[in-house]
């Protein structure tokens, strides 16, 4: 075993590796970098933007603007030649990651919707994970706020029978957005969102979901379920 520093070699080696892995397990073989690169009338670099497209999703990795041009609008300009190139690739959603001192809040003024964050960074940095659909006509999801109870007996069957649950979403049209849980694991919050109505419906309704609940047994979790809209600053 050798630890060291960057090794170009084991980077490209592991990068052909995973990619083989991640296609098979997906389906999707049509990943394609992808970069915007804007200059001014001397052939500098006014700034440029990073990133990849695979299996109907786009992805920023770098975006970055000179100091003296980021306040002339071409974070935005940048960001809408990425959207528009990986919509002509065909994909319908787009993800992006930005930590608390760069630009989170440029994000969701663009329309991206946070979907959860990795805290603990250096300088107490937070790494802020967001989202957003390339439909331009899109549906606004059904999204819902749930808060679950347990007793401490119990919270380990409850958050058991919560995980197999909420894995069942996507055969719905659902996804979990955030989950949010005590250090006692007896009192959970969860974001949830679906398509339309008629997902919840069927995930409700869903056998699967049903016979989860039978084993469960007498061990009934407190929940409370609202409908919810996203509140924008």
């Amino acid at each position: 075993m050798v630890v060291g520093g960057t090794d170009q070699e084991l980077t490209a080696r592991l990068d052909r590796e995973l990619s083989v892995f991640n296609n098979a397990a997906t389906g999707a073989n049509d990943e394609q970098g992808l970069s915007v690169r804007a200059t001014d009338d001397a052939g500098e670099l006014i700034g440029g933007l990073t990133g990849w497209t695979w299996g109907g999703c786009g992805g920023v990795n770098m975006l970055w603007i000179r100091e003296d041009s980021r306040r002339d609008g071409w974070g935005s300009r940048l960001m809408a030649a990425a959207e528009e190139e990986a919509r002509r690739r065909g994909c319908t959603r787009m993800v992006v990651s930005s930590m608390s001192f760069q630009a989170p809040d440029f994000y969701r003024r663009l329309g991206y919707v946070e979907t959860g964050r990795t805290e603990g960074l250096p300088a107490g940095a937070v790494d802020h994970h967001f989202w957003k659909s390339l439909d331009q006509t899109p549906t606004p999801r059904l999204t819902l706020a749930a808060i679950v109870e347990a007793s401490s007996e119990h919270a380990a069957a409850v958050n058991g029978y919560e995980d197999a649950v909420l894995a069942l979403m996507e055969r719905h049209g659902g996804r979990v957005e955030r989950r949010l849980r005590t250090a006692d694991g007896t009192t959970e919050v969860q974001v949830l969102s679906f398509h339309d109505r008629d997902g919840l419906d069927t995930f409700l309704a869903d056998p699967d979901r049903a016979a989860l609940r039978a084993d469960l047994g007498d061990v009934s979790p407190d929940a409370r379920v609202i409908e919810a809209t996203d509140v924008f600053h």
